[in-house]
């Protein structure tokens, strides 16, 4: 583990009090540039963070100058009180800072901010202490995940941020750690392990603490792993609790009457074999009035229910919502949003908690925008569904009945033929952080629509450390190139009470950032295109935007430090969209390159553009006959394309391997299975793959090359 730290020369700072006056009143004029101060020492980060206790996490609502939690509150409204920066002078908006996080991953993580310091995470679980005014790096630590564990990563090395608790930071390593750090010093407190490491759990999503104890999940059902979130005490990392979110084996114990009772909706397959899924990967929300942690779990391992469980049931508690007790992790009720999922329509994506006006009726609601397409709102306090329409195209399912339940759509089965389905794995709305208005009553959604092929995989068997889901991946192949061109990206203003569409601004392609509601009348916004924008909240006219460098796929959060108001944005192109869309996540014509950047009314800093791309060699020609380069192309697609895109077409994260050079091609075998790049995230195939295979798969892309234009970097694998 590295931790580096460097001295702080520069920016303003003004450690102390909670910060919980009321917001300073709408001001057009623009603040003067901050004064020269001092540095911040490890005892003014100490004295700011060890106040943030139980009572100041459940009244971070009212802590306006601070972003304390992931959401900003516990409810993760994603609402920012703070209204220096509104309307009528967002088009003064200008960088206060930049800094680069050294990476070409993908970057995921909304930061957290105490007193004017910022602390985020970037990929491969690094964290980072900056100075909030003048973007300089306090400390920064490296867990030091080996880059082998990119293998078992199913959308990118990423990290979407961290948990603070009276003067530690905690955040969820890739290879399946809970680290616990001093918020002054980035230095370990505790480590434990959450995960089984002989199976391919992964964490990126970040923890939340609940009384005292550090809430986390994890990743892994496309691998093949089972569902569970886990409580640790917070002082001491040690377990409190385990809740497990699929039954296990029947022939054994149950956990939990709740598994009992769940495992009669499993029918007919072995599903325990390869897990059965429902990991809780991302989304945690808590109530502190009715003490209730909300959780959402995944998709089904494999994904196929025609493998999965073969009799039908609805597979509880898969592609659901949880309400659990923060003490035991007891169930107290669940919603599930798509019943025996066949789609990997998990129920992961973000949770927001909001009270508003429904028929006359003040109501206490928990607010949901799966990767299903429905918008769903639900009783807080019972899990009684309230009311659900679709946000998106919707070809599954052709509505809700009166208790929320999807009606499928008849002779969708792709268990003999391929089916095309909207939404896609990709989802509606996907993990992107989605914002309520408490002023105007809307949602703001990075919604996107993409419709995506199935088919089962009649051959499959469970193959441990592969991609488990009983899906034919080598339909892709055949997919017209044109095909990118139905693939579309929004921010859309939803009505939660209403259920409908107010306004929707269109982007280029989907997987568009996560988004930013302020009091100032504004919704912010990063684009996988490369710009972070301000719309009105009202009725979604641009009025501000400025270029990043790179696609944006990070939620922003707001502080106010020295006097001003700040918006700050994580940047970076990655994820699941952008490394395996091919041609559609290239219509963004972004490339990597993680940094953090911060606004502030009157910044004057100029964003870092992209160094240019070096021109790269023709491939040597292929030599394959069809039946070798359709081989290829089926293997390509079962152990390649999530990494390095559809049709060996790079969506801007690993470089494109049709512009691969001939050195490259000339070693292909060794970076393959004799794990050279290992370094680089690129893992060893060696065992699954035979030389004779890997030549077919060279086979493959060297055709793919034929034609191809453009200039790339050529590798195989990218690292940091």
């Amino acid at each position: 583990m590295r931790i580096r730290f460097l001295a702080v020369c520069t920016g303003v700072l003004a450690l102390g009090g909670c910060g919980t006056d009321a917001p300073e009143p709408s001001d057009a004029v623009a603040p003067a540039a901050p004064a020269a101060v001092r540095v911040i020492d490890a005892g003014e980060i100490r004295k700011a963070t060890g106040a943030i206790d139980d009572a100041r996490l459940a009244a971070a609502a009212e802590d306006v100058d601070n972003w304390l939690m992931i959401g900003r509150t516990y409810g993760e409204e994603r609402f920012s009180p703070l209204d220096r920066i509104h309307e009528a002078n967002v088009a003064r908006l200008g960088l206060a800072w930049s800094l680069d996080l050294e990476t070409v991953r993908g970057v995921e993580a909304t930061p957290l901010a105490v007193d004017g310091v910022l602390f985020t995470t970037g990929p491969w679980s690094v964290v980072y202490a900056v100075n909030g005014e003048s973007g300089q790096l306090i400390w920064s630590f490296d867990p030091e995940v080996p880059r082998s564990y990119a293998e078992k990563a199913c959308c990118d090395v990423v990290n979407r941020g961290l948990a603070l608790y009276k003067g530690k930071l905690y955040v969820g390593t890739l290879d399946g750690r809970l680290v616990a750090l001093d918020a002054a010093t980035g230095e370990v407190v505790w480590e434990t392990l959450t995960v089984d490491p002989t199976k391919p759990y992964t964490i990126t999503g970040a923890p939340r603490v609940v009384q005292g104890k550090v809430i986390i999940g994890n990743g892994g059902a496309e691998f093949g792993v089972r569902g569970y979130v886990t409580a640790y005490d917070a002082e001491s990392g040690n377990q409190v609790w385990r809740t497990y979110t699929v039954p296990g084996d029947p022939a054994k114990p149950f956990e939990s009457a709740a598994l009992k009772a769940a495992v009669r909706t499993w029918k007919g397959g072995e599903w325990w074999k390869v897990g059965g899924g429902g990991t809780v990967w991302d989304s945690i929300v808590y109530d502190p009035k009715l003490d209730l942690l909300y959780i959402g779990t995944g998709n089904g391992s494999p994904w196929s229910r025609y493998v999965r469980s073969p009799g039908g049931g609805d597979n509880l508690y898969l592609c659901s919502i949880l309400a659990l007790r923060p003490s035991d992790g007891s169930l107290v009720w669940f919603f599930q949003t798509t019943p025996g999922d066949n789609w990997d329509f998990t129920s992961t994506q973000p949770m927001l908690l909001a009270t508003i006006e429904i028929e006359g009726e003040r109501r206490e609601v928990l607010m949901q925008a799966p990767k299903n397409g429905f918008f769903y709102v639900l009783d807080r306090k019972t899990g009684e569904f309230i009311s659900g329409s679709n946000f998106a195209e919707v070809t599954w399912a052709e509505g809700l009945d009166e208790n929320g339940r999807p009606i499928e759509t008849r002779d969708l089965d792709y268990d003999k033929e391929m089916q095309v389905v909207k939404p896609s794995p990709y989802g509606a709305h996907n993990w992107h952080p989605m914002s309520y208005s408490p002023k105007t009553g809307l949602v703001y959604i990075p919604a996107q629509e993409i419709p995506s092929p199935f088919l089962l995989d009649p051959d499959w068997e469970f193959e441990p450390g592969a991609w488990n889901t009983a899906l034919d991946f080598s339909i892709v192949r055949d997919l017209p190139v044109g095909s990118e061109d139905e693939v579309t990206g929004s921010l859309l203003a939803w009505d939660p009470v209403e259920q409908r569409e107010i306004w929707r601004v269109p982007h280029v392609t989907a997987w568009n950032g996560g988004t930013l509601a302020t009091s100032g009348n504004l919704v912010f916004q990063g684009t996988a295109d490369g710009r972070f924008v301000a719309y009105r909240a009202s009725d979604g006219e641009k009025l501000w935007e400025s270029p990043v460098g790179t696609g944006v796929i990070a939620g922003p959060m707001s502080y106010r430090a020295g006097g001003d108001q700040y918006v700050a944005v994580s940047v970076g192109w990655g994820g699941a969209f952008a490394l395996a869309a091919g041609a559609a996540a290239a219509k963004a014509g972004v490339r990597g390159g993680g940094r953090l950047l911060s606004f502030r009314i009157g910044g004057t800093e100029q964003v870092p553009q992209q160094g240019p791309r070096s021109a790269s060699l023709p491939a040597p020609p292929s030599t394959a006959s069809e039946q070798e380069i359709l081989a290829g192309g089926a293997l390509y697609h079962r152990y390649c394309y999530v990494c390095h895109g559809a049709q060996a077409v790079s969506g801007g994260v690993i470089p494109d391997l049709r512009h691969a050079s001939a050195e490259v091609h000339a070693s292909f075998s060794e970076l393959v299975l004799g794990g050279t790049a290992v370094s680089k995230g690129m893992p060893s195939f060696a065992g699954r793959l035979s030389p004779e295979e890997v030549a077919l798969i060279q086979s493959y892309v060297r055709a793919r090359a034929a034609g191809a234009t453009g200039i790339d970097e050529a590798a195989p694998a990218s690292g940091d």
